[in-house]
């Protein structure tokens, strides 16, 4: 079946790649795989042979879920955009400690891993990891450390809630069709570091990440200027920029912005 340029479809064929995810994947007898776009099951096909208790899937193109359920009658595929899929649903029906892994399309990968990492700090115990195909400009940024050029609102909203491993490359030729850029596969660990930070705070914390990168290149005291921060009152360099700012420090900048006291 030929791939749909409106879902991101790019099937992984390279056998030797899909051997590389299942060895990081290591899934037992006693666990539940949670799949997110399984396409036409290459990655699938694999992780049913390890004979998990539990494999559920969520598909957005209708057309393969017939498909996927002739050839996997062990697996229960889910035809939704996974967008749009309330997860406490999946946790309700399939239990937690959810081992979840996916090839993910390239358009909704940010968003789908920012609602992963908001999932994993409401609902403590959903899943136990997740190993991901994204694209590897993505998974720099996702793994990114202070100080280095893809660190960014991305990674400090997703290791507030995540562990991040970057596992291996992937080059274009291990698809079909190729994309036009390589992917990388990571793996997210959840996190209890920043599990006692409320709503509020994580917004407080996005706000003033979404200030500070917007002006990545000012000063951080120029970046944030409208927050009318009193610099005297935190202990982070005014004159420092947002790649060197950490997320304890964003923490403290968003608790000042918040009125509350720092720790």
């Amino acid at each position: 079946m030929k791939a749909r340029k409106r879902f991101g479809q790019h099937f992984l064929t390279d056998q030797g790649v899909l051997s590389r995810i299942v060895s990081a994947c290591n899934i037992g007898d006693d666990d539940t795989v949670f799949e997110i776009g399984p396409g036409h099951g290459a990655l699938t096909e694999h992780l049913v042979a390890a004979e998990p208790n539990k494999y559920f899937a969520v598909e957005i193109d209708r057309d393969l879920v017939p498909l996927l359920q002739a050839k996997f009658p062990r697996v229960d595929v889910i035809n939704k955009d996974i967008l749009r899929v309330d997860l406490d649903d999946i946790t309700r029906e399939f239990g937690g400690d959810l081992r979840v892994v996916g090839n993910l399309p390239y358009n909704i990968s940010t968003p789908l891993l920012l609602k992963l990492a908001h999932w994993s700090r409401t609902s403590p115990g959903c899943m136990r990891d997740g190993v991901f195909m994204v694209q590897r400009e993505l998974g720099e940024r996702l793994a990114a450390v202070p100080g280095s050029k893809s660190w960014g609102r991305l990674s400090v909203m997703t290791q507030l809630a995540f562990n991040i491993e970057y596992l291996f490359d992937v080059s274009p030729d291990s698809f079909s069709p190729p994309p036009k850029v390589w992917s990388s596969i990571i793996r997210l660990m959840p996190s209890q570091e920043w599990a006692h930070l409320t709503s509020q705070q994580l917004a407080a914390v996005d706000r003033v990440c979404r200030f500070s990168f917007a002006g990545r290149r000012k000063k951080l005291s120029n970046s944030l200027k409208p927050l009318e921060i009193d610099w005297s009152q935190e202990k982070i360099d005014p004159m420092v920029r947002a790649d060197d700012v950490s997320i304890e420090e964003f923490v403290s900048l968003a608790r000042y912005v918040t009125n509350e006291p720092s720790e």
